[in-house]
Order: structure tokens, then C-alpha cells, then sequence
């Protein structure tokens, strides 16, 4: 095990940005996981509500057929074979697992992967900021994929079936697109700042102290 911890703290000297993303896949991997675990149970929380029943069509794009092309757009009732549907039940289903599993994430990519020691809150702000534009961005790629993803699992696998696998494979979809920006996103804000004259004598005291024990 030892040898095993030096040859990557080696590794991690010479190719810092290559073993941050290692260990930034492996963690987004997991955190895949929890959304996929958590995705059906918001689903099914939400269903349980009178919220399905509420329209929420946010911000209109445009227009296809007559009909007004909106970048969130969750039409009341349970979603239909052709994908359209869901309504505010199925937003916050999908925005209630995507805020848990990025707060997981924020923490854990800082403090894992990059080791940052710079300010959380400066940190916070820029990853809030970035988690509104990809939560727009995801969106619009919504109303290119969804239909068609649901459509398709529902009139092969069944309601039940296909409604589910669809909600995975959106899930993952969504996961992949912050996988892809949040890694440079991350490096820009998770710094390794140089510690101050006082930060590093405490340190070495520290060290000091527990050697001493």
C-alpha cells in the first residue's frame, strides 16, 4: 500500500492535471450513480402530489407545428408515449437530484481532486453561477432528446419499463454534459493557494507536535 501511495503522490507531481482528472472521473462516476439511484425515487416522491398535474413551460424559444417551443417545457399529466408531459412533478424531479448530487460534488471535487485550499465561498459562487448556465444549457438539449428518447422506451418496453430506462438514459445524458464543463470550470476555481509564513509554521508545529506524541 505504501508503494502504491508514492508512486502517486509521484505521479501526481509530474502529471498533476492528468491524475485530477483520473480521480475527478472516478468521483462524477459515482456521483452518476446517486443519480441514477435518486432520480426514480424523486420521481416516484413527486408523483405521490398533485404537482403532475401543474404546467411548467418556461421561457419560450420558438414555435413547431403552432404550437410555442419552450426551453423548459413539462406539460401537466403523466408524459405521454410521444415524451411530452411530466409537468412540475417531473422538473422538480430532475432538478431536486441534479442540486443534490452537484452540492455532493462540489465538496468532494474540492476537496479530493484538487485539494483546494483557496476561499469556499468565491469558489461557491462561480460553481452556482456555472450550475445555472449548464441547468439552461441541459434544457435546451432537452427539447432535442427527450421525445424522442421517451417515445421510443415507452413504445418498445411499455409505460412503466420505458418511462424509466428513459429517465436514466436523460439522467446520464445530463450527467455526461456536466461531466465535460465542470472539469475546466473546477480547475479555474479549485486553487492551491500558497500558504503564508504563519499558515506553514503552524503546519510544521503541528507536524512537530504529533511526531513528538
Amino acid at each position: 500500500m505504501n508503494a502504491i501511495t508514492t508512486w502517486w503522490k509521484n505521479l501526481e507531481k509530474k502529471h498533476e492535471t492528468g491524475t485530477q482528472f483520473i480521480v475527478f472521473f472516478i468521483l462524477s462516476n459515482g456521483i452518476t450513480v446517486l443519480q441514477l439511484v435518486l432520480m426514480p425515487v424523486f420521481r416516484w416522491l413527486f408523483g405521490l402530489t398533485t404537482l403532475e398535474g401543474t404546467a411548467f413551460q418556461l421561457l419560450p424559444v420558438g414555435s413547431s407545428g403552432g404550437q410555442t417551443v419552450y426551453l423548459f417545457d413539462y406539460a401537466a399529466g403523466p408524459i405521454l408515449a410521444d415524451g411530452t408531459g411530466g409537468g412540475l412533478a417531473y422538473f422538480l424531479a430532475v432538478e431536486t437530484t441534479l442540486l443534490i448530487a452537484q452540492v455532493i460534488n462540489f465538496f468532494a471535487q474540492r476537496s479530493i481532486t484538487f485539494k483546494s485550499n483557496s476561499s469556499i465561498w468565491r469558489a461557491a459562487f462561480w460553481y452556482a453561477l456555472a450550475y445555472v448556465v449548464i441547468t439552461v444549457v441541459a434544457a435546451a438539449l432537452q427539447v432535442l432528446y427527450k421525445a424522442p428518447i421517451y417515445s421510443w422506451s415507452i413504445h418498445t418496453l411499455g409505460a412503466g419499463t420505458g418511462e424509466t430506462v428513459a429517465d436514466i438514459v436523460t439522467m446520464i445524458i445530463n450527467a455526461a454534459v456536466s461531466f465535460w464543463v465542470f472539469f475546466p470550470i473546477f480547475k479555474l476555481i479549485f486553487k492551491q493557494e500558497p500558504q503564508t509564513g504563519t499558515q506553514a509554521g503552524q503546519g510544521t508545529a503541528a507536524g512537530a507536535t504529533a511526531t513528538a506524541r
